[in-house]
């Protein structure tokens, strides 16, 4: 049967992928791995945008140790315990990470513009005991943790720069200090061969190939594999000959979320494994991002596709174009980037390597990347699998498909995603006796990936998952709605945006259809029932429209295209 894997140059056999060891052992012990270079002490891991103060080898260790024993001590957390974390990001945020992985404890992460139904959802879904929180967020922190049934005093606060009240919640220094002065009654999570597989580092978040967010199982495993993976196919060592583009002292600049799987494992843990210098930037902001990069002398960026096209048409770009010299990577990803964007960034960053990857949260994370040997990326592609990655394109009719005939991407590999935690059914859909169904029409060609479109549902709003099931069940709340359908529509900085065709109860439609202001408020409101209610990328910014029928095919199913 056809299929696929990578036929990069550097892509070498995969080395020995530890699996007994946990995500912190992997970064932080001394046996560090083999294809992982030597940082410095004087090179900071770490560096907090807006006041410059960086954290270096030693104490990222004791910050993480002392933070774990202060978790253990005064809340007992260990294995198997799930703690969620609540917050943009903030150079804590890696900290908190390991210091629960340290425990052997669980990671839930989400989306701090959450407000209080959709955290309690992700809350009860994962079964949060603990919740580390962003102090400007409290209110529905502790909202949230009323109707999840956490108790106020389980939730810990990292505080804001500005100072604002933090309603007598711990702050994370307070534990990082009592943990440093405690003495350590925690045991380390040790893990015994091939247990890192299976034990659990993440519940991350997704919508999978149809309806609301579900928990993706992440062992520690996948993690590890994919930073070892991402390591060959960069060739991170690097050699006189052949030197690599991820280089010790190298500085990367951390805006994209580390709630997300892509500012997660790629920006936070791969760049960190390289040796390179993630500056922690807490919210995007365009003309400090450009400050930014400029200040830090950033030499690496992952963007998505709606900063790419500020990059490339913001007015302000040039007149900083002559400091930017100095960026030598630029990857997009989380939604498909144009030919034409590809071509503009190259003129914005004219010394740095372009191109696109393409990777999921059930793939934990990057499944294909463009080559180090290209300058530019090939247009339209996603670039080549990463090693150890296997693909299969599975045609509609079945059968499996050739190079440059289109179908369902299918991938297996060491960082796969164990599934989804108690979804059965959504198992079956997407994991599929160690394949991955990612429900994205793609083709291959000259041994490149290249997304065509998305069989599934799920659009992707700014690269953030957005399921038409979870709109339209909401949308059927409201009193006028009767049915409903909603699409995604292209938006050159958001990719898509959400649009629903709505049909109006028949009771309203005389009103609307004789008098045009009625239809004009009608809309207003059905747009503010669904702005009330969930977070701001799943607003209706493509519009409403009213509609006689939603079509639909002989079976009831809605006929979205």
């Amino acid at each position: 049967m056809p299929e696929f894997s990578s036929a990069s140059a550097y892509a070498a056999s995969l080395p020995n992928i530890p699996d007994a060891l946990t995500v912190p052992q992997f970064l932080l012990e001394p046996h560090r791995h083999p294809l992982s270079p030597t940082r410095p002490d004087n090179v900071p891991w770490l560096v907090d945008d807006e006041s410059g103060k960086g954290i270096c080898t030693e104490e990222v260790r004791q910050r993480t140790y002392n933070l774990a024993n202060a978790l253990h001590t005064v809340w007992n957390i260990g294995e198997d315990d799930v703690v969620c974390i609540f917050s943009p990001n903030h150079v804590d945020y890696p900290i908190s990470i390991w210091a629960v992985h340290t425990l052997g404890a669980i990671v839930t992460h989400c989306n701090p513009s959450f407000n209080v139904e959709e955290l309690v959802y992700q809350l009860r879904i994962s079964q949060t005991c603990l919740i580390i929180a962003y102090s400007d967020f409290l209110p529905i922190a502790f909202a949230a943790a009323q109707k999840a049934n956490i108790s106020p005093n389980q939730v810990i606060v990292i505080p804001s720069t500005c100072g604002n009240a933090i309603f007598n919640a711990v702050t994370l220094d307070e534990l990082i200090a009592r943990g440093a002065t405690s003495p350590r009654l925690f045991s380390e999570c040790r893990l015994k061969p091939g247990e890192a597989k299976t034990k659990v580092a993440f519940l991350s978040f997704s919508s999978g190939t149809t309806g609301k967010p579900k928990a993706v199982s992440i062992p520690h495993y996948s993690i590890v594999s994919n930073i070892v993976q991402m390591a060959v196919h960069w060739n991170v060592i690097g050699s006189s000959s052949a030197p690599s583009v991820m280089a010790v002292g190298d500085v990367c600049l951390g805006v994209l979320p580390f709630y997300h799987i892509f500012g997660l494992i790629v920006t936070v843990h791969f760049m960190l494994f390289c040796g390179i210098t993630l500056v922690v930037v807490p919210k995007f902001s365009f003309l400090n991002y450009l400050k930014s990069i400029i200040r830090h002398k950033v030499t690496h960026l992952y963007i998505v596709p709606p900063q790419a096209v500020l990059l490339c048409k913001h007015p302000a770009v040039q007149d900083y174009a002559t400091s930017l010299k100095h960026v030598k990577f630029v990857l997009s990803g989380a939604a498909p980037l144009s030919g034409e964007l590809i071509q503009r960034l190259t003129k914005v960053f004219p010394k740095a390597h372009v191109g696109q990857g393409y990777g999921l949260t059930e793939t934990a994370t990057t499944v294909t990347m463009f080559l180090p040997s290209q300058k530019i990326g090939t247009i339209g592609s996603s670039g080549t699998l990463l090693p150890g990655i296997v693909a299969r394109v599975r045609k509609s009719d079945g059968s499996l498909a050739s190079q440059g005939e289109s179908g369902e991407l299918i991938v297996k590999g060491p960082s796969m995603a164990l599934g989804y935690l108690n979804n059965e059914q959504a198992n079956k859909e997407t994991f599929v006796d160690g394949w991955v169904h990612t429900g994205d029409e793609v083709m291959f060609k000259n041994g490149e990936l290249y997304v065509v479109d998305r069989l599934k549902e799920i659009m992707k709003v700014k690269g953030f998952q957005v399921a038409p099931a979870e709109l339209e069940g909401h949308l059927l709340l409201h009193p006028a709605v009767a049915d409903v359908c909603v699409v995604g529509i292209p938006d050159e900085y958001s990719g898509e945006l959400p649009l629903a065709y709505v049909v109006v109860d028949s009771k309203l439609q005389t009103a609307i259809t004789n008098d045009p202001s009625a239809a004009v408020k009608l809309k207003r409101e059905i747009a503010k029932h669904v702005s009330d209610a969930k977070v701001q990328y799943k607003w209706l910014k493509g519009g409403i429209e009213f509609i006689d029928a939603i079509p639909k095919n002989p079976s009831g199913k809605m006929v979205r295209r």
